[in-house]
């Protein structure tokens, strides 16, 4: 089984996965770690890797070609990242989101950073890698189209939302 959770940033991606990677028995492949590991890789601190990879479009296609590779390599995976329901061919492919505000919050707490300047960059974060993907792929991240799952992770906490998506893993 090959199941995706994608979302924005804040949406509870990381922490859903955690814990439906446990629960399913599924090995757990996060794309922004993998981007993190690329950045000290290049000992770069994330800004500033995230900052090239806005204008050099090889980092992008590098990493989103990995997790087609993982995907088609690998069985019994949960791949978590931006793109990945669109990139992966997925068994069930699962979308959060969050109003910004609330995304923005919960930013604001991981980052220990003020909760309007992480809602100021996460709003230009997206539409920076919306128009990349768009140019890049042809690919609009709001048509959701392709998702089996949409959740609003600010109604659930993250167990009621994984016995959601467990519910649908087993039927």
């Amino acid at each position: 089984m090959i199941l995706t959770i994608s979302g924005p940033p804040g949406s509870g991606k990381s922490t859903l996965s955690k814990i439906l990677s446990v629960k399913l028995g599924l090995e757990l492949v996060s794309m922004g770690d993998i981007f993190r590991k690329c950045a000290r890789d290049r000992c770069m601190s994330l800004e500033e890797f995230g900052q090239i990879a806005k204008c050099n479009e090889k980092i992008d296609r590098e990493i989103d070609d990995m997790q087609k590779k993982i995907a088609m390599e690998k069985d019994n995976i949960l791949i978590e990242g931006r793109l990945s329901g669109f990139l992966v061919d997925a068994d069930i492919r699962v979308w959060l989101k969050a109003p910004l505000e609330v995304r923005a919050q919960r930013i604001s707490k991981r980052e220990n950073k003020p909760e309007t300047l992480a809602k100021e960059e996460t709003f230009e974060r997206e539409e920076c890698e919306r128009e990349r993907y768009l140019k890049y792929y042809d690919l609009d991240i709001k048509d959701l189209s392709v998702y089996d799952l949409i959740i609003d992770s600010s109604k659930w906490n993250p167990e009621e939302i994984s016995e959601i998506v467990q519910k649908a893993v087993r039927s």
